[in-house]
Protein backbone atom coordinates (compact mmCIF):
# COMPACT_ATOMS: atom_id res chain seq x y z
CA UNK A 1 0.00 0.00 0.00
CA UNK A 2 0.92 3.39 -0.50
CA UNK A 3 1.61 4.93 2.47
CA UNK A 4 2.69 8.54 1.47
CA UNK A 5 2.38 11.23 4.13
CA UNK A 6 -1.09 12.50 2.58
CA UNK A 7 -2.09 8.68 2.26
CA UNK A 8 -1.91 8.31 5.80
CA UNK A 9 -3.31 11.86 6.59
CA UNK A 10 -6.70 11.18 4.54
CA UNK A 11 -7.20 8.07 6.14
CA UNK A 12 -6.63 9.61 9.92
CA UNK A 13 -9.67 12.17 8.54
CA UNK A 14 -11.93 9.83 7.26
CA UNK A 15 -11.56 7.38 10.05
CA UNK A 16 -12.06 10.49 12.42
CA UNK A 17 -15.24 11.63 10.24
CA UNK A 18 -16.25 8.10 11.07
CA UNK A 19 -16.12 8.01 14.27
CA UNK A 20 -17.98 11.27 15.05
CA UNK A 21 -20.63 10.30 12.54
CA UNK A 22 -21.31 6.92 13.68
CA UNK A 23 -24.30 6.93 17.10
CA UNK A 24 -22.38 5.44 20.15
CA UNK A 25 -25.24 3.13 21.97
CA UNK A 26 -25.78 5.12 25.50
CA UNK A 27 -23.67 2.86 27.74
CA UNK A 28 -20.95 3.56 25.40
CA UNK A 29 -19.58 6.71 27.69
CA UNK A 30 -20.07 7.72 31.24
CA UNK A 31 -22.27 10.98 31.58
CA UNK A 32 -18.89 12.92 32.37
CA UNK A 33 -16.89 11.32 29.42
CA UNK A 34 -20.32 12.52 27.13
CA UNK A 35 -19.67 15.95 28.80
CA UNK A 36 -16.03 16.23 27.86
CA UNK A 37 -17.24 15.18 24.42
CA UNK A 38 -19.89 17.90 23.87
CA UNK A 39 -17.78 20.43 25.21
CA UNK A 40 -14.60 19.50 22.78
CA UNK A 41 -17.02 19.73 19.95
CA UNK A 42 -19.07 22.92 21.18
CA UNK A 43 -17.62 25.56 22.69
CA UNK A 44 -19.51 26.71 26.07
CA UNK A 45 -21.42 29.73 24.47
CA UNK A 46 -23.39 30.29 27.58
CA UNK A 47 -21.39 33.03 29.40
CA UNK A 48 -22.11 31.55 32.50
CA UNK A 49 -19.39 31.72 35.23
CA UNK A 50 -16.80 29.18 36.06
CA UNK A 51 -14.59 28.71 39.33
CA UNK A 52 -11.12 26.54 38.71
CA UNK A 53 -7.64 26.95 38.58
CA UNK A 54 -5.54 29.04 36.25
CA UNK A 55 -2.22 28.80 35.19
CA UNK A 56 -0.10 30.95 32.41
CA UNK A 57 2.24 29.99 29.78
CA UNK A 58 6.04 29.28 30.09
CA UNK A 59 7.84 32.46 28.47
CA UNK A 60 8.84 29.62 26.05
CA UNK A 61 5.78 30.17 24.08
CA UNK A 62 6.05 33.77 23.38
CA UNK A 63 6.06 34.16 19.76
CA UNK A 64 4.15 30.84 19.18
CA UNK A 65 0.97 30.85 16.90
CA UNK A 66 -1.91 30.71 19.23
CA UNK A 67 -5.83 29.15 18.11
CA UNK A 68 -6.79 31.97 16.05
CA UNK A 69 -3.79 32.67 14.12
CA UNK A 70 -2.11 35.04 16.02
CA UNK A 71 1.27 35.13 18.07
CA UNK A 72 1.47 34.35 21.83
CA UNK A 73 2.41 37.87 23.15
CA UNK A 74 3.56 37.71 26.66
CA UNK A 75 2.78 40.87 27.85
CA UNK A 76 -1.27 40.91 26.22
CA UNK A 77 -4.30 40.12 27.64
CA UNK A 78 -3.71 37.05 25.92
CA UNK A 79 -5.84 33.64 27.35
CA UNK A 80 -6.58 30.36 26.32
CA UNK A 81 -9.25 28.10 27.40
CA UNK A 82 -10.93 24.63 26.02
CA UNK A 83 -14.43 25.22 26.84
CA UNK A 84 -15.15 29.36 26.03
CA UNK A 85 -15.45 30.29 22.40
CA UNK A 86 -12.32 31.94 20.64
CA UNK A 87 -12.80 35.58 20.94
CA UNK A 88 -14.64 35.75 24.28
CA UNK A 89 -13.94 38.60 26.23
CA UNK A 90 -13.57 37.73 30.66
CA UNK A 91 -12.89 38.64 33.94
CA UNK A 92 -10.25 36.56 35.18
CA UNK A 93 -10.34 37.32 39.11
CA UNK A 94 -7.66 35.89 41.78
CA UNK A 95 -9.62 34.29 44.29
CA UNK A 96 -6.56 34.58 46.75
CA UNK A 97 -6.17 37.95 46.69
CA UNK A 98 -8.74 39.53 44.65
CA UNK A 99 -7.11 41.36 41.69
CA UNK A 100 -8.81 41.13 38.66
CA UNK A 101 -8.23 41.21 35.00
CA UNK A 102 -9.53 41.35 31.66
CA UNK A 103 -8.62 38.67 29.15
CA UNK A 104 -9.70 37.78 25.75
CA UNK A 105 -9.73 33.83 24.59
CA UNK A 106 -7.33 33.61 21.66
CA UNK A 107 -5.76 29.71 22.44
CA UNK A 108 -6.75 26.50 23.46
CA UNK A 109 -6.20 25.01 26.64
CA UNK A 110 -5.09 24.18 29.46
CA UNK A 111 -4.16 20.78 29.39
CA UNK A 112 -3.80 19.91 32.61
CA UNK A 113 -6.11 18.38 34.95
CA UNK A 114 -8.52 20.53 36.60
CA UNK A 115 -7.31 24.12 34.97
CA UNK A 116 -9.73 25.87 33.08
CA UNK A 117 -7.34 29.02 31.89
CA UNK A 118 -3.98 30.05 30.96
CA UNK A 119 -3.27 33.34 30.99
CA UNK A 120 -0.13 35.60 29.64
CA UNK A 121 2.60 36.26 32.11
CA UNK A 122 2.02 39.89 31.83
CA UNK A 123 -1.80 38.84 33.39
CA UNK A 124 0.00 36.31 35.54
CA UNK A 125 1.64 39.39 37.31
CA UNK A 126 -1.40 41.36 36.56
CA UNK A 127 -3.36 38.91 39.42
CA UNK A 128 -0.15 38.26 40.95
CA UNK A 129 0.02 34.52 40.79
CA UNK A 130 3.27 34.36 38.56
CA UNK A 131 5.62 32.91 42.21
CA UNK A 132 2.78 30.18 42.94
CA UNK A 133 2.18 29.22 39.11
CA UNK A 134 -1.07 28.29 39.45
CA UNK A 135 -4.08 29.75 41.81
CA UNK A 136 -8.28 29.21 42.33
CA UNK A 137 -9.99 31.82 39.76
CA UNK A 138 -13.08 32.80 38.67
CA UNK A 139 -13.85 33.57 35.29
CA UNK A 140 -16.48 35.57 34.39
CA UNK A 141 -17.37 36.07 30.69
CA UNK A 142 -18.32 39.92 29.52
CA UNK A 143 -18.48 39.11 25.71
CA UNK A 144 -19.16 35.45 24.17
CA UNK A 145 -19.09 35.11 19.90
CA UNK A 146 -21.82 33.41 18.81
CA UNK A 147 -21.76 31.63 15.25
CA UNK A 148 -23.74 34.01 13.62
CA UNK A 149 -21.46 36.49 14.32
CA UNK A 150 -23.65 38.48 17.18
CA UNK A 151 -22.24 38.32 20.91
CA UNK A 152 -23.90 37.26 23.65
CA UNK A 153 -23.58 39.05 27.02
CA UNK A 154 -22.23 37.04 29.81
CA UNK A 155 -22.65 36.71 33.50
CA UNK A 156 -20.23 38.85 34.34
CA UNK A 157 -21.85 41.98 32.82
CA UNK A 158 -25.24 40.86 32.95
CA UNK A 159 -24.95 40.17 36.90
CA UNK A 160 -23.21 44.26 37.37
CA UNK A 161 -20.16 42.69 38.29
CA UNK A 162 -21.60 40.81 40.92
CA UNK A 163 -20.60 37.45 38.95
CA UNK A 164 -17.50 36.55 41.31
CA UNK A 165 -19.65 36.60 44.48
CA UNK A 166 -21.88 34.00 43.01
CA UNK A 167 -20.07 31.94 41.22
CA UNK A 168 -20.79 28.02 41.82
Amino acid sequence: PNRTPTTIWLASCAAIALLVAAPLPASALTDAEAIAVQRTLAPDRSGQVRKGKASYYHHSFAGRKMADGGRMDPESNNAASKTLPLGTIAKVTNLENGRSAIVKIRDRGPYANGRIVDLSPGTARELDMTEKGVVRVVVAPLIVPLPDGSIRLGAGLIEGGQATASAR
